[in-house]
């Protein structure tokens, strides 16, 4: 019989055989995962983004190995990495899928969630309205367009300012998907970012229209509450038809993607170090032959 300290190290082989391509994803992270993994099935798996609970699951991974006793050294590690996610989450769950999510150009950041926001049915099923996460995507798109006026291409303030009103060109929301991935209930914060979807490069873009997306976190959760996906049209309102993208947002968005690309690649490779960073600390402390749970004052 194969003893269970054997299978964990092969499904640990089998999982960093992995790390050589996963610039272009992210873990899912949970050891248990990685311990069930049927190593023969390796080389089908293919790039996903990282999992809405990593945040959840790392910091249990931490307190496990903190369960079976670290050395000081171990302890001041531990503590580094609690330290980084706590301070940059947003970034690891919104940055790691290419999201800017600096103050100049982040859509809603913390807003709270008012009560009156939330469906009225049954006193223990309340959650909030599935329109409302309509309205913070809104919301959230037009402070992109109002980042844009003031922060990132303030020469074109005017005509920035001019796309959410109705006297010229403007954009039309022709359609717009929500995926909701579990219902926020008050009290809670939201914090929406936008991006560009597409590649304003690429010969297959429309010149007059793009798509963006957005994701609503949870700050409660800290994790998405909901993406939602928005199919835009240009529109020239005085002539009553649609339009070409004006060249100044046209160079926006390319220069938008490329940081966002940037952006992806940069917290992805975060998620990565910090990845390597636990299991070291897992192989240190749980995961090894001669592991024995710390049971504190219990111990005899």
């Amino acid at each position: 019989m194969t003893p269970i300290h054997a299978i964990r190290r092969r499904c640990f082989t089998a999982l960093t055989s992995e790390y050589s391509y996963l610039c272009t994803r992210t873990l899912s992270t949970s050891a248990s995962a990685a311990r069930n993994a049927d190593s023969s099935k390796t080389a089908a798996l293919q790039p996903r983004k990282i999992d809405p609970r990593w945040l959840t699951m790392t910091k249990r991974r931490l307190g496990r190995c903190m369960m079976f006793g670290l050395k000081p050294t171990q302890v001041q590690e531990a503590g580094k990495i609690l330290q980084q996610i706590t301070r940059d989450w947003r970034e690891l769950i919104a940055g790691s899928e290419g999201y800017l999510t600096d103050a100049t150009r982040r859509g809603l950041f913390r807003q709270s969630v008012a009560w009156g926001e939330m469906d009225t049915m049954g006193m223990y099923k309340r959650h909030v309205n599935n329109v409302t996460y309509v309205r913070y995507a809104e919301t959230g798109r037009v402070y992109m367009t109002r980042n844009f006026a003031t922060h990132i291409d303030p020469a074109h303030k005017k005509e920035w300012m001019n796309i959410v009103g109705n006297t010229g060109i403007g954009i039309i929301l022709r359609s717009i998907k929500i995926d909701y991935k579990f219902p926020m209930k008050y009290p809670d914060e939201v914090t929406v970012y936008h991006k560009v979807a597409h590649d304003p490069s690429s010969p297959h873009s429309h010149k007059d229209a793009f798509h963006l997306q957005a994701v609503i976190i949870s700050e409660a959760k800290q994790r998405p509450a909901a993406r939602v996906h928005e199919d835009l049209v240009i529109y020239d309102y005085r002539r009553g038809k649609k339009a070409d993208m004006p060249p100044f947002m046209l160079e926006q968005f390319k220069s938008t993607w490329e940081l966002q690309e940037k952006a992806k690649k940069f917290w992805q490779q975060r998620i990565l170090d910090i990845e390597a960073r636990v299991r070291t600390l897992e192989m240190e402390s749980w995961d090894r032959e001669d592991a024995v749970e710390d049971t504190g004052s219990a111990k005899k």
